[in-house]
């Protein structure tokens, strides 16, 4: 019998890392046989927004528990993103098949599980992105229901691992390691420039003082360009051609940003989001605490005078870097998951 396996995700409107993996596993698991998969888009319904507004205008505590309800969300009906190319199957509702659906609910959606999947005897996994948004409502006996009735937990880092365990113990043997492929692991053509990126939306206040700074000691010859509000494709070509990249992380399971730009060979600065860890390695990453702005700056300058003495990129790290990141894991990882679906 054919296994349809569908992700639930964030209907929401900007760039989003975890979209974007969920996307892409669900493109992969429809090339294998006996297998499916779609994706659901979950939005709030206009009541709910609505009911939300007046309340935080009137100052109003109408909910007990956190965190989005069953009674508040619907499946979005033609959602697409505008960030990257969609080459997935949509389902445009919340009705599942208990015989053929497998269905996969993001850590920030996990508490939903009883009302959506267990009252109907649907199987599931919670695939944990980040283990810093696990708290996903105050109702703790619904969160500790929804993780010890999942059939196993998703997760791509070691990080992520650490806080799943620290929160719910019990559960770790549920745990499956899986990973993910980035597009810039081969990059064709990299015309490099004396430009800088970074992305303003990671910590806005931070990247902004490092960048006022930065601006009285920078080379008359160097630029630097904040990819915000662009797409996949155009961020793609930025970083090909820049040489360094400014990372402002926070709190995130393995941010993806930082990995895109050493795989297009650019020279990574800044904070590791505490899951960027596992790959922030010398002397491709040079990290920066939280909150060192002075040292940012003065680190960014650094590998600026180091860059016009020697342009040789650290290929060794740069393969590593490819093999962890690459697709023949992924795909590996996939499969390795799907063997754990019950039949």
């Amino acid at each position: 019998m054919r296994k349809n396996i569908i992700y639930l995700s964030h209907a929401e409107k900007g760039p989003s890392g975890g979209a974007k993996i969920i996307y892409h596993h669900s493109e992969i698991i429809n090339k294998f046989q006996n297998y499916s998969s779609k994706v659901v888009h979950i939005k709030k319904k206009k009541l709910s927004k609505l009911k939300i507004s007046l309340d935080k205008r009137l100052k109003i505590n109408s909910s007990k528990d956190t965190g989005w309800q069953f009674n508040e969300i619907k499946a979005a009906k033609k959602f697409k993103y505008k960030w990257f190319e969609n080459k997935i199957e949509s389902k445009s509702n919340l009705a599942f098949n208990k015989n053929n659906d497998f269905v996969i609910l993001p850590e920030i959606f996990a508490h939903l599980a009883d009302e959506l999947l267990i009252k109907n005897g649907i199987k599931y996994a919670i695939f944990v992105q980040n283990g810093y948004v696990i708290a996903s409502t105050n109702n703790e006996k619904k969160l500790t229901e929804a993780y010890n009735k999942a059939s196993f937990i998703l997760s791509y880092s070691q990080d992520i691992t650490n806080c799943i365990k620290m929160k719910f113990p019990k559960i770790k043997t549920k745990i499956i390691k899986i990973s993910y492929f980035l597009e810039l692991n081969n990059p064709k053509k990299l015309n490099k420039k004396n430009l800088i990126t970074y992305m303003s939306r990671k910590l806005p206040q931070h990247s902004n003082l490092v960048i006022n700074y930065l601006n009285n000691y920078l080379p008359k010859n160097w630029i630097i360009k904040d990819l915000f509000n662009i797409s996949e494709k155009k961020t793609y070509d930025y970083l090909k051609k820049s040489k360094i990249f400014l990372a402002f992380s926070n709190l995130e399971g393995l941010p993806l940003p930082p990995v895109e730009a050493a795989l297009a060979k650019n020279y990574v600065i800044g904070y590791t989001g505490e899951g960027g860890n596992e790959y922030w390695n010398k002397p491709i990453f040079t990290k920066i605490n939280s909150g060192e702005i002075k040292n940012f700056v003065k680190q960014i300058i650094k590998k600026i005078k180091e860059l016009n003495k020697n342009k040789t990129f650290p290929n060794k790290n740069h393969k590593k870097l490819k093999i962890k990141f690459s697709k023949k894991n992924e795909i590996k990882n996939i499969k390795k998951f799907l063997s754990f679906i019950p039949r």
